[in-house]
């Protein structure tokens, strides 16, 4: 791997911060359907089950006792039945993503200064670094 070809900044290292997502590369955790942007979830799905059998028949039955989803049920021409789920509920895969630590630490490239805060959302971490370059953009403009 070639070596980085940086240019050293003019201020102190201690006038910056880093932003960073850090996701450990061996590590999935179970994550809910709305996390992952499951197109169950987003729009409804239908199951189709062939009750005629044994496998068709407790697919129904967990459906209807067990699973404690919102649906409507019809019966089709060949004699399938469609469980139909409406949006915004579980689907029945189970979804698994890497999880995901946002850190803002003090310092740069050439020395790390610590942890200054870690956001559990990165939609908090966003806003953060945004106000963050706002109060930059400005501390520029006046010089």
């Amino acid at each position: 791997m070639r070596p980085l070809n940086r240019i050293t900044p003019a201020a102190p290292v201690n006038a910056f911060q880093t932003y960073r997502i850090v996701s450990p590369p061996d590590h999935a955790v179970r994550s809910a359907c709305e996390d992952v942007g499951c197109p169950a979830w987003r729009c409804g799905w239908e199951t189709q089950v062939d009750e005629g059998t044994d496998l068709g028949r407790a697919q129904a039955a967990y459906i209807r006792q067990q699973a404690g989803r919102t649906y409507r049920e019809r019966r089709t021409g060949e004699g399938l039945t469609v469980f139909q789920f409406i949006s915004g509920q579980r689907c029945f895969a189970e979804h698994r993503t890497r999880p995901e630590t946002f850190l803002v630490r003090g310092g740069d490239w050439r020395q790390d200064l610590g942890l200054i805060r870690q956001h559990s959302r990165g939609a908090d971490w966003v806003e953060d670094f945004a106000l963050h370059q706002d109060r930059l953009a400005r501390q520029t403009e006046r010089g």
